[in-house]
């Protein structure tokens, strides 16, 4: 086991965590689990968190304050921006091709689906700003009459949901700040608050880039004691990560155990919540695989034609698997920098630079979720969505995408923003929510592999990628 390598104990620590979590709860250990083993499972991602921060700020100084020349920072900049804006674009666009094509609301049982329909109907008359996007009555066909006042019981019932509506306000929020709002967000008023909030990201690599790009400009007798401090301390930060990750297993093991723990009482009860949603869930399951397993692949052998199909995985999956295990971008950032870096091959400067920026505006599995979510639930609420409304679902999961925090289930607050961006219930991601933790943890592992694919490319187009490395 000790000259195992740590991708492979990371899948035993996931198996076991899997193995764990049935026979626990099929002999009623969940609250002990929850009480005695989940908590590892936190302690390990606060670990990562306090250590993501203060190495994405340091990384960033001391990557732009070693470049050559400043304006290479622009284009290095620009293609980044540009890359991650095409994969999200690309996974948006593969994500309503699949639901369009496999229709995973169809599924759902049809009385379920027109009384579904009906609610949608006594939403949009009762709701001020609400219209039926299809213009068809439902409601004023008399065979669905008695069906009618069941539909209203129903959603009488469901118009308090605490969740939902914490997230509609959260959604509120981010929808009501202006046009430049997101321009005024990345510029920290205090980065000693920016420090302490990984949600403020943005806010800490502008004040990284900042900072190197001023060292730059003063004389280098006086940058280079700051740039020798800076060096020092992103060391030591690298150290921790490689300290952290060699109780990774035992770690990834807790976590696993901890959420399968949370999401039902018995196996048999996860295995009906997913027969539920299973049409869903397979979709998304099936658009989140080929990004990985094709989409970014392609992208490596057309552009960066030496590193092979295999070695590509081999290279980047203890972040991978540690992706799944979190469930956060953030979360997984030193370890996906640790695999890039000393695993790829891409120089310190381009993973420093690039993949911070990927952690906080690269949400491809996120945007391939909500445009697959969006459609399939106005499938089961039997509303037809125009191409031009599915164009609308592209820019604005594209849009938000950028604006949603690399932290667990941040993509529900964007999705209600998605589907209020069509004329849709906000109400709606309740119905999903269910199956949200798992089908999360999977966009997560699309997400960083995403970001390993990003600054492979930008490495080899700047002439700063050595394959040579052999991968840990």
């Amino acid at each position: 086991m000790k000259n195992l390598p740590l991708h492979w104990k990371i899948i035993i620590g996931l198996i076991i965590g899997i193995i764990y979590s049935i026979v626990s709860s099929s002999l009623g250990w969940n609250k002990f689990t929850q009480d005695w083993i989940d908590p590892f499972g936190t302690i390990f991602i606060r670990l990562l968190k306090f250590i993501a921060v203060p190495l994405v700020l340091f990384s960033i100084i001391g990557g732009v304050s070693a470049l050559p020349d400043p304006s290479k920072l622009g284009r290095m900049g620009a293609k980044t921006l540009a890359a991650y804006l095409t994969t999200t674009v690309a996974a948006v666009t593969i994500g309503l091709l699949l639901v369009n094509t496999l229709k995973p609301g169809h599924y759902i049982d049809e009385g379920q689906r027109i009384k579904n329909r009906l609610k949608y109907e006594l939403w949009a008359n009762a709701n001020p700003h609400g219209k039926i996007l299809d213009h068809k009555d439902y409601l004023a066909k008399p065979e669905y009459a008695e069906l009618a006042v069941s539909a209203k019981e129903a959603m009488q019932a469901e118009e308090h949901n605490q969740t939902v509506e914490e997230r509609v306000r959260a959604a509120e929020a981010f929808k009501d700040s202006g046009p430049l709002q997101f321009f005024v967000d990345f510029v920290p008023d205090n980065i000693f608050a920016a420090l302490t909030d990984s949600g403020k990201m943005l806010q800490v690599i502008f004040f990284g880039i900042f900072f190197g790009v001023t060292l730059l400009l003063i004389p280098k007798e006086l940058s280079a004691p700051v740039i020798q401090v800076v060096n020092g301390i992103n060391e030591v930060f690298l150290k921790m990560v490689e300290l952290v990750m060699q109780a990774a297993p035992f770690f990834v093991f807790a976590l696993m155990a901890g959420v399968i723990s949370k999401m039902a009482d018995t196996p048999a009860e996860v295995l009906e919540i997913f027969k539920g949603l299973l049409s869903y869930s397979l979709v998304v399951l099936l658009g989140l695989a080929i990004m990985i397993f094709l989409f970014y692949p392609g992208l490596i052998t057309l552009l960066v034609r030496k590193l092979s199909y295999s070695e590509f995985f081999r290279r980047i999956s203890p972040a991978q698997f540690l992706a799944f295990s979190t469930s956060s971008s953030a979360a997984t950032l030193p370890v996906t920098m640790e695999c890039v870096r000393d695993n790829l091959g891409v120089s310190q400067n381009v993973t420093n630079f690039v993949l911070p920026i990927g952690a906080t505006v690269n949400m491809d599995g996120t945007s391939l979720y909500q445009a697959v979510a969006v459609v399939f639930l106005a499938q089961m609420h039997l509303v037809d969505l125009t191409l031009g409304q599915q164009l609308t679902i592209v820019l604005t999961a594209t849009l938000a995408s950028v604006g949603s925090a690399a932290v667990p289930s941040a993509g529900l607050v964007m999705m209600i923003i998605v589907l209020q961006s069509v004329g849709l219930n906000p109400a709606w991601i309740a119905i999903i929510f269910p199956v949200d933790r798992i089908l999360d943890m999977c966009r997560t592992v699309v997400n960083v592999t995403g970001d390993a694919t990003v600054s492979s490319i930008i490495a080899q187009s700047e002439g700063e990628l050595n394959l040579d490395v052999q991968a840990g």
